[in-house]
Formats: C-alpha cells, sequence, structure tokens
C-alpha cells in the first residue's frame, strides 16, 4: 500500500514537471488528462488502503 502512494506521489512530481516544461499546447493539455487520471488512482488507492 505505501509503495502504491509513493508511486503516485512520484508520478505526479513527473507530472509536473513536464507540465512545467512544455510551452507545446497539445502537450499542456495531455498534462492535464494526466494529472486527472493520477487523480483517479489517488482515489482509488485510498479505498484499498
Amino acid at each position: 500500500g505505501k509503495k502504491l502512494a509513493f508511486i503516485s506521489q512520484e508520478m505526479g512530481r513527473e507530472i509536473n514537471t513536464l507540465g512545467s516544461k512544455a510551452y507545446e499546447p497539445n502537450i499542456q493539455r495531455l498534462v492535464v488528462q494526466m494529472k486527472d487520471h493520477l487523480e483517479r488512482i489517488k482515489e482509488q488507492l485510498l479505498n484499498v488502503l
């Protein structure tokens, strides 16, 4: 459980890094989608933990 929480936290950091370096609108849209998906994953993790 803790490993999954750690991995999701690291994924969030990587997504934020990508978003801060992305200047192309298509990439920025993908970053927003990834953040949405990651939030769903985190909600599911709360149900597991």
